[in-house]
């Protein structure tokens, strides 16, 4: 319960800031149409999605976190609102049942949530390509948002394994921002264009009529003969970025 009780002044703020935000976009009817009975049905599910394969990744020590798999899921056919509020969820309760540790990313998860639902919004999520782009979008901010929290909460190293590519830039004697930046540069892309990818293809699973029933679900439209073919495309990209983390990265750092 260190993290917490170190920074409660952190959380109260930005979860007050939070609270505030859906409270005016909910009340000014801004936001109500996004979360109707399939929004909420959705939303529990995703967080398991990212409590799972997030615990997962966590064991095998991967160069990726892919923990926001259901945040991106809910942006894309939810809403931005619905993916942020399913992000900020799914780390405060992975704080609660985990580790404390989760607490301080809610809000990156929010802003990852946020962002792939605006990115959809404007038409980057109907094929795998501009999904990579969404990714990388995603990654950006993720980045500027998620620094901050690394250097001020974690001192730059946290559980996760790209945590070894900080450690490494460390004894080089790279400052401890300048690892952190670079860290996130190189690893946050990574995943951040894999978790959309992998989140494409769950809804390219997923029929035309099932997806009409969601308040954004037109978001993931892809032409009619391309889903199957979108959908090998997506998966075979996630397999060679992590294949990339694994085999290749290091070596990279290294030299």
């Amino acid at each position: 319960m260190e993290v917490i009780s170190q920074n409660a002044v952190y959380f109260a703020v930005v979860a007050v800031i939070m609270i505030l935000l859906f409270a005016w976009a909910y009340f000014t009817k801004r936001i109500q149409k996004d979360f109707i009975t399939m929004t909420w049905v959705l939303i529990p599910v995703a967080i398991a999605i990212n409590l799972t394969i997030g615990q997962i990744v966590l064991v095998l020590k991967l160069p990726v976190y892919l923990d926001s798999i259901g945040t991106v899921l809910v942006g894309v056919i939810c809403g931005p609102w619905a993916g942020a509020l399913t992000g900020a969820l799914s780390n405060i309760i992975a704080g609660i049942i985990l580790d404390p540790g989760w607490f301080p990313w809610f809000p990156v998860a929010a802003a990852i949530g946020a962002t792939a639902g605006v990115m959809a919004n404007i038409g980057y999520f109907k094929n795998w390509w501009k999904v990579v782009v969404t990714g990388f979008v995603i990654a950006v901010v993720a980045t500027v948002v998620g620094t901050p929290i690394s250097i001020a909460i974690f001192g730059g190293i946290s559980a996760s394994g790209s945590s070894i590519i900080t450690a490494f830039l460390l004894e080089t004697g790279r400052s401890l921002v300048g690892a952190v930046l670079t860290t996130n540069f190189i690893a946050e892309p990574l995943d951040k264009i894999a978790t959309s990818l992998l989140a494409f293809a769950i809804i390219d699973g997923l029929s035309a009529r099932y997806l009409s029933r969601f308040p954004r679900g037109e978001n993931a439209a892809v032409e009619k003969g391309q889903k199957q073919t979108q959908m090998i495309i997506a998966l075979v990209v996630v397999v060679l970025l992590i294949l990339f983390g694994i085999f290749i990265l290091p070596s990279l750092t290294a030299g």
